[in-house]
């Protein structure tokens, strides 16, 4: 499942890689340190190259840590394909030359006309897209579905919403508030203390802005609602307007 990133690495087997055989696996992961990572100096990678060793895990899962690495070790398939991602990007980095002067695949039709959608192939049932959609779920902190093509959605929906140019820079816009006068807004209790009275304005003031923003989202949501069921299908084989 992770053939085209061990064939762009070099890997002398990248098709019969098994995850659940510990020696392959264990083996993987040296020669990706050794060879493309090469995040330790060679003298700290001793408990790594203890392929044998019963304290290879522990290191495994400290060389992850010591990487960032958003999967613990327990999480093989999800963790080895991130460090495969990694030593790609390495890879890259090592060979700009090489690599900057190739093409990427064309995304328009034979005739030139008209785009080609990349994901009108897509094999949803491919062991590379389910392993890449659940990195990408994990990292972004997504709930888990069945349907892998329903998390690639919410996957575009995020990224869309959160971590497009448009969104990070309206994220990092600081809003600047109006002044308050607080002596013109009754609490409607009295604390006993001018201090707390004040602190039960502010959090009031707060409160009230939080429900002005929950009243327009639960607009925005009804609109929308709104929006498909007044938009009927007609099933001519019923010979009736409805879903």
């Amino acid at each position: 499942m992770f053939r085209r990133k061990l064939t762009a690495l070099d890997y002398h087997n990248p098709v019969g890689l098994d995850c659940s055989d510990e020696t392959e696996f264990r083996n993987c992961i040296v020669w990706l340190e050794d060879q493309k990572i090469r995040h330790y100096k060679i003298e700290e990678r001793g408990n790594l190259r203890n392929i044998p060793g019963s304290e290879w895990p522990a290191a495994y899962q400290k060389y992850l840590q010591d990487l960032n690495c958003p999967f613990s070790a327990q999480e093989r398939q999800e963790s080895i394909d991130w460090l495969l991602g990694l030593a790609v990007r390495y890879e890259y980095g090592d060979n700009v030359e090489k690599y900057k002067n190739c093409q990427p695949l064309s995304t328009t039709s034979d005739n030139g006309d008209k785009p080609v959608d990349p994901l009108v192939n897509l094999d949803s049932n491919n062991p590379d897209f389910k392993a890449g959609v659940m990195a990408l779920a994990n990292i972004l902190k997504i709930q888990r579905h069945d349907d892998y093509l329903v998390m690639l959605k919410a996957i575009r929906i995020l990224i869309q919403d959160r971590l497009s140019p448009e969104a990070i820079s309206k994220a990092s816009q600081t809003k600047e508030g109006l002044p308050v006068a607080l002596d013109k807004h009754v609490l409607g209790f009295d604390t006993g203390d001018a201090t707390l009275n004040e602190a039960a304005q502010i959090l009031r003031l707060l409160h009230i802005e939080e429900l002005r923003d929950l009243q327009t989202k639960i607009n925005e949501a009804i609109v929308a609602v709104q929006a498909i069921i007044a938009d009927p299908k007609t099933d001519h084989r019923l010979g009736k307007v409805g879903r």
